[in-house]
């Protein structure tokens, strides 16, 4: 039998619980009736279980070893089981441009990446669930005030509402991983728009985060034209982790205009 061996650089822990990977694979039942996608299967351990579940099931995975084990393992996957890099793949022809739930044990070193690009594929993925770095969770599904919210919380929360729903340890993994992890579901929200310039709102919440500790009066300079004054609100005297989602849109739609709130050009 053809033994996979884990790959640091593709940040590989191979989950080896079978009863944790049954309820990973049971997260996506909350949106029934379109198919599933998989990211890194690796071995297959949450692969027998999602394909168990009877609906339309693709699984995309970059590591060579990997796809020749799961091809022996998984036959009954065919062209299902796609042999390349998620991040590159075009979503909108996976499932004829139909709509689907992205779940997977997320590698870290591209969990983030996994998620952005998620984000520009929102209106193909209602539904997104998975097991990923746990410190990466929290900052996902954290609320404002919390020292986990950050960048990943605003802007996935500006159209997911977010779930923790469970820790796993380290030593159900091989090789062991040298933090927890924590599985997730995102599920869309009812916004279908943002309400604001999604170019200036994504700057604005990158600009500020990236300088956390000074209060929104310096730190949003750097997303504002040289010349322009600064908006007239009450959050200029708060940092950016003290704003909710829809403060960073009005926020966002006052630094465009150059208007007040209750004033707005």
């Amino acid at each position: 039998m053809r033994i996979v061996r884990p790959k640091k650089a593709l940040g590989q822990h191979f989950l080896t619980d079978l009863g944790i990977a049954g309820a990973i694979a049971d997260t996506v039942d909350s949106c029934v009736s379109i198919p599933v996608l998989e990211i890194g299967p690796g071995t297959g351990v949450l692969t027998r279980f999602l394909i168990a579940k009877e609906r339309p099931f693709k699984a995309v995975e970059l590591d060579r070893e990997s796809v020749e084990y799961l091809r022996m393992h998984f036959a009954q996957l065919g062209d299902n089981l796609i042999e390349g890099d998620f991040l590159k793949l075009d979503l909108s022809k996976l499932f004829d441009g139909g709509r689907f739930v992205l779940t997977g044990n997320y590698p870290y070193n591209i969990s983030s990446q996994i998620f952005f690009k998620m984000l520009d594929n929102k209106d193909l993925i209602p539904c997104c669930t998975g097991m990923l770095q746990r410190e990466v969770a929290q900052r996902i599904c954290a609320s404002p005030g919390n020292k986990a919210y950050g960048i990943l919380s605003v802007m996935i929360q500006a159209w997911y509402d977010t779930e923790y729903l469970f820790t796993v340890r380290p030593d159900v993994f091989n090789p062991p991983p040298k933090v927890h992890s924590a599985v997730i579901r995102l599920t869309r929200n009812g916004r279908t728009e943002l309400g604001c310039n999604p170019d200036l709102f994504r700057r604005i919440v990158k600009g500020t985060f990236n300088q956390r500790r000074k209060m929104l009066r310096n730190s949003i300079r750097s997303c504002m034209d040289k010349d322009s004054p600064l908006p007239a609100c009450q959050w200029l005297d708060k940092r950016p982790e003290q704003l909710s989602v829809q403060d960073f849109i009005a926020l966002t739609n006052l630094v465009e205009t150059g208007g007040t709130i209750g004033n707005r050009k």
